[in-house]
C-alpha cells in the first residue's frame, strides 16, 4: 500500500519523511541547518529545548506557513493544556500549532474519561475546530491501547515506538493506522542510539543512523521518523535517510536479524518493558 501524505503544510506541502525532534544538549544551528536540507516537521516535548523553540522561532516569522510544529502535554487537565497552548503560541507568536499531542497514553489513563465527553480529546477537539490546532494527536507505548486510540476516531496522528528491535508494532498498530488512514509519527528509530553500536555476537555490519531510519520508514503506515541529534555532525549523517527515503531500503532481512538479536539488550527497563 502506497503511503498517502496526510500531515501537510499550511500550504498544504507534505512533510518530509524525516522529522527533527528536542534534544536537551542540541548544538546551536542543528535546526536550521535541518530546515535548509528540507526537515520542515519539528517536535518538542515541552518547553525544555531553548535551542530548537528559539531557532524555530526565528525560521517561523519568514516561513511559517511551510513549516508544522509540533508539540503535546502528558497532562490531563483541560485548563493546565490550555495554559500550555497558549505560552506556546505566544512564544512562538503563531495563531495555531499545527500538532498538539496527549502525550504518553497509559495504562495508568482511564480510556473511557480520556476518549469520553468533557476528556482529553474533547477539548483538543473543541481546539480544533476554533482554528487553535490543525491535527489532534496522541503519543503512547501500549499497543492495545494504541490501537484503541486509532480505532476510537478520535485521533489524526500517532506517535509510537517503532526501530529495527521493536518491532511488535507490526502485528497490530500499524496495520490499524494504516486502515484507518491514521499517520505513525515513529520515535527511538536508533532506540536511543543503542542500535549503532552493535553487539557481541553479530558479525555482520552494524547499521548507521541512516540505516536505522531508512528502515522504519519502509513501512506504509510510518509518515515520519523523529531524528534529535545532539550536534550538527549527527544530523549530517542523520539527513543521508532522506536520501534514500522514496526508495525500499536495502538488506531488510539483515536488519531485522540484527533487530531480533538486541532486543531486550537495552540499557534500562524503559527499553524492554513495553516489548
Amino acid at each position: 500500500m502506497e503511503k498517502i501524505a496526510k500531515i501537510t503544510t499550511r500550504l498544504n506541502q507534505p512533510v518530509q519523511p524525516l522529522g527533527l525532534a528536542g534534544n536537551p544538549n542540541m548544538e546551536e544551528g542543528c535546526v536550521t541547518a535541518a530546515y535548509d536540507a528540507g526537515i520542515n516537521y519539528f517536535f518538542f516535548y515541552n518547553q525544555s529545548y531553548p535551542i530548537l523553540i528559539g531557532e524555530l522561532k526565528s525560521l517561523l516569522s519568514d516561513s511559517w506557513e511551510s513549516i508544522v510544529v509540533a508539540t503535546g502535554s502528558e497532562s490531563r487537565n483541560p485548563e493546565t493544556l490550555r495554559a500550555y497552548l497558549d505560552q506556546i503560541r505566544r512564544q512562538l507568536e503563531l495563531d495555531a500549532v499545527d500538532v498538539f499531542y496527549a502525550e504518553y497514553v497509559a495504562p495508568g489513563d482511564d480510556m473511557e474519561t480520556l476518549l469520553g465527553a468533557g476528556g482529553v480529546f474533547d477539548e483538543l477537539h473543541r481546539w480544533k475546530a476554533e482554528g487553535l490546532i490543525r491535527y489532534v494527536g496522541a503519543t503512547a507505548h501500549n499497543r492495545p491501547m494504541a490501537v484503541e486510540l486509532i480505532e476510537s476516531g478520535r485521533i489524526d496522528v500517532l506517535m509510537h515506538r517503532y526501530n529495527m528491535a521493536h518491532r511488535g508494532a507490526e502485528e497490530q498498530v500499524l496495520p490499524a493506522a494504516l486502515n484507518a488512514g491514521v499517520p505513525v509519527v515513529a520515535f527511538t528509530c536508533t532506540r536511543w542510539g543503542s542500535l549503532l553500536t552493535g553487539h557481541q555476537d553479530w558479525d555482520g555490519p552494524v547499521p548507521s543512523a541512516a540505516n536505522c531510519y531508512q528502515y522504519v520508514l519502509h513501512h506504509s503506515a510510518v509518515h515520519i521518523a523523529l531524528t534529535a541529534p545532539a550536534t550538527l555532525a549527527q544530523l549530517e549523517e542523520n539527513l543521508i535517510a532522506l536520501k534514500g527515503a522514496e526508495h525500499p531500503p536495502q538488506n531488510l532481512p539483515l536488519w531485522e536479524a540484527y533487530g531480533k538479536l538486541v532486543y531486550g539488550d537495552g540499557t534500562d527497563a524503559f527499553e524492554t518493558q513495553w516489548p
